[in-house]
């Protein structure tokens, strides 16, 4: 049923002035002050957490309170790009309709389309703010839940988009909302459903994003040969009126390929990325990644800074740390470590949690975010990592339990492997150890150097050879899992 339509609340040109002026970091505080707290985004296009606003900033929206979430999405938009313009230009087709609908829903999903380019999650609030306007116009109109649903997902609260997902797909069940529901399901670790749900995707709509989650699926089930072939298909759909999903696609094709033990094919389509959409950084880690397996630390700095300051993620400083190390920059890696301890339990409490627990630092920390991580998304990695943080505490039964689960599917990753060896090798179950160290080294490339040297630290106190001499590095002084006195 619709609802009375009203005149929409607009900011004063005054106030439209000072978030104006006063930048993306306040409009987006100003999200977090109206919408609540923000979650971390590690979805396609990793997005750097929300920043704190400056002390006038405040002031500003403590003023601002009282702002409805239309009055937010209209506030002036700056910025240069072609997003940019988009976004003015629906702001102004908004402010002027009599059925703001159709213009806020296509406004939600710009909004979204420039948190992935610009990696930055304040975006995501914009959007949800959309989902809130159409809600109020419109009760329950599937247009907004899509949107609501959308952002839930990339804000990494995944038990909130499922019922959402699920009304949406009884109600009308497009692709899109098949998609929803598969990656609400997927991060849950609820392969099997999330089969189904992508299936039911590819059947309604074969595109790029149903062809890439398709591949995405058969890796985590074990099938890296079928998760080329399906992405070699949605490479081959892509278009460069999206440059972003096929920056994306480029990117995952890459990794596969890494995985596939090809990195000069995986380096190559990394290439191909940045054509698609330039300083992409998924794909400069990648790359940066691929250049430390080969021993070119001072070229994987270059790679890694750009990436690192793009996308503040702790994955991207953990690498960019190591590369730093490598070249005997301490001074510069401590800075982009102390960067990385203040903001990586918000950022990316999974990651930071594998960082500290490979570091043998904070173990306690570790466990504590791995163990709250674990409440939210059961997906194989984060089962992993609660694996990883258990064992860096000392509760090897437990983490034995945890790593079975990370293994259960089948999934083909060098990290998954390296942890089970370390577990399996510190529990005592050597026929264990063994089979997951010949694993984790098929993949060797995927792991950083100090985990490369941390294997190869396991292997020998476990009696078994890992790597080669033309793969190892040495680990970064005073760092690992085994200086801890474990």
């Amino acid at each position: 049923m619709l609802m009375k339509s009203h005149t929409p609340k607009t900011l004063s040109s005054s106030d439209g002035r000072k978030l104006a002026a006063a930048g993306p970091t306040a409009l987006i505080a100003l999200a977090v002050l109206l919408l609540g707290p923000a979650g971390c985004s590690r979805a396609p296009g990793s997005a750097a957490s929300l920043q704190s606003p400056s002390a006038g900033e405040t002031k500003l929206l403590a003023a601002s309170k009282s702002i409805d979430p239309l009055a937010l999405v209209l506030a002036p938009h700056t910025g240069n790009g072609r997003l940019d313009s988009e976004i003015r230009r629906l702001q102004e087709q908004v402010r002027a309709a009599t059925n703001l609908n159709p213009g806020l829903e296509r406004l939600g999903w710009l909004f979204v389309a420039k948190a992935r380019e610009s990696f930055d999650p304040g975006y995501y609030k914009l959007a949800e703010a959309c989902a809130k306007a159409l809600e109020a116009r419109t009760a329950g109109c599937p247009e907004a839940l899509l949107l609501r649903g959308h952002v839930l997902q990339n804000l990494h609260r995944f038990k909130e988009a499922e019922p959402l997902a699920r009304e949406l797909v009884a109600r009308r069940g497009l692709s899109f909302d098949y998609a929803l529901l598969g990656d609400a399901l997927m991060e849950q670790g609820r392969l099997a459903e999330a089969v189904a749900s992508y299936q039911s995707m590819i059947d309604l709509r074969p595109d790029l994003h149903s062809y890439s989650r398709g591949a995405h699926i058969r890796w985590l089930k074990g099938d890296l040969t079928g998760a080329l072939e399906l992405m070699q298909v949605a490479v081959s759909a892509s278009s460069p009126l999206d440059p972003e999903s096929a920056a994306w696609v480029h990117t995952r094709l890459a990794f596969y390929r890494l995985h596939a033990g090809t990195p000069s094919e995986a380096y190559r389509e990394c290439d191909k990325a940045l054509q698609c959409q330039a300083n992409y950084p998924p794909a400069l880690l990648l790359q940066g990644r691929i250049l430390l397996a080969e021993g070119k630390s001072a070229e994987a700095i270059e790679v890694l800074q750009v990436a690192a300051k793009r996308n503040p993620l702790p994955e991207y400083q953990w690498a960019l740390v190591e590369a730093l190390r490598l070249k005997g920059r301490g001074t510069e890696a401590g800075e982009v470590e102390s960067q990385l301890d203040r903001n990586g339990a918000a950022n990316d409490p999974r990651t930071y949690s594998l960082y500290l627990a490979t570091r043998g630092q904070s173990p306690t920390t570790a466990l504590r975010l791995a163990e709250k991580e674990i409440q939210e998304r059961s997906d194989v990695f984060t089962h992993d990592a609660l694996a990883w943080s258990l064992a860096a505490s000392g509760k090897l039964q437990e983490a034995q339990c945890q790593m079975e689960k990370a293994l259960a599917e089948g999934t083909q990753d060098a990290r998954l492997f390296f942890h089970a060896a370390v577990i399996a090798a510190r529990a005592g179950t050597q026929q264990n150890a063994w089979h997951w160290f010949a694993k984790a080294n098929e993949h060797l490339q995927t792991l950083l150097p100090a985990e490369q040297q941390q294997l190869q630290a396991a292997a020998l106190v476990a009696g078994v050879a890992s790597g080669s001499e033309a793969t190892q590095h040495p680990a970064p002084e005073g760092i690992g899992f085994f200086t801890r006195g474990h």
